[in-house]
């Protein structure tokens, strides 16, 4: 079924550099074509192919590291994206499948056959003649300096809803519900809901959490300050700047794809986030 797969770790621990040389190894005894992050190619000792993450067309890949380790993967491969096997090590790893003691195994499974894809949401943004990355987690809005006051008009389908007075924005998708959202107040959303969430960053006026349809089209017209902070997935940043500033956030037509291997949203919701010990 796989025929070629990327290889991308974190490149400031010398565990996953290890893991990543013993995997290549492996993979390629398997008879797969592998290639590396180029980050990684004055880290290693192995002779795969180094390419830059925009040019890793393979048929699947593995990321060696935590929640940050796949986000920005995911910003930069090329689209439609191919399938992530998420193995963690990292702080908390919510995103990832497997541990690195079965890591092996998990290759394994993928080249039998044995596992699902899950399918996750991703968000696109447009501001006038501009495009940035997609995100799976979030898009953050800001003022372009810390303690400085965002002001806001937020439209749904070109019509009025609320205005906003808040150190910043969030646009949250079901995946990222669980990140940066979660610590400032808003819900996690069961990966079944078709929505994303609006969730405002310490707002100074009443202003909860509200949940969207996954067809809405959300505008948020900037009143001030003339310069804010774009910020998709914790790992692209913009500052942008104009007069009349108008951002439009929806649904992205491409997916980010995971390989698992049973169904456990809620058992990583138990066993790393909400209700560890329950």
């Amino acid at each position: 079924m796989f025929k070629s797969v990327g290889l991308v770790a974190r490149f400031d621990k010398k565990a996953t550099i290890k893991l990543a040389e013993d995997l290549a190894k492996y993979l390629k005894t398997c008879g797969l074509e592998v290639f590396i992050e180029d980050t990684l190619a004055n880290k290693t000792h192995t002779k795969e192919v180094s390419v830059p993450l925009e040019k890793m067309k393979t048929d699947f890949i593995i990321t060696i590291g935590g929640d940050g380790t796949i986000l920005r993967t995911c910003i930069s491969i090329p689209k439609p994206e191919t399938p992530i096997l998420a193995i963690n090590m990292g702080v908390r790893g919510f995103l990832t499948e497997v541990e690195p003691k079965q890591a092996f195994s998990a290759v394994d499974n993928c080249l039998k056959g044995q596992f699902t894809l899950e399918k996750c949401m991703k968000l696109s943004i447009h501001a006038e003649d501009m495009k940035f990355p997609e995100a799976l987690n979030e898009i953050l809005i800001s003022a372009d300096e810390l303690a400085k006051l965002f002001y806001a008009r937020i439209l749904k389908d070109d019509k009025k809803i609320l205005n906003c007075q808040a150190d910043g924005l969030m646009v949250v998708t079901q995946t990222g519900s669980t990140g940066y959202s979660l610590s400032a107040g808003g819900p996690v959303l069961d990966p079944g809901v078709n929505a994303f969430v609006l969730t405002p960053v310490c707002p100074l006026s009443p202003f909860r959490p509200v949940v969207f349809p996954a067809n809405s089209r959300l505008t948020v017209d900037v009143i001030r300050p003339r310069k804010v902070l774009l910020v998709v997935d914790g790992h692209y940043r913009q500052l942008l700047s104009s007069k009349t500033l108008s951002l439009t956030v929806t649904r992205s037509k491409h997916e980010t794809l995971f390989i698992r291997f049973r169904e456990n949203f809620y058992h990583r919701l138990r066993s790393r986030l909400l209700f560890k010990g329950t």
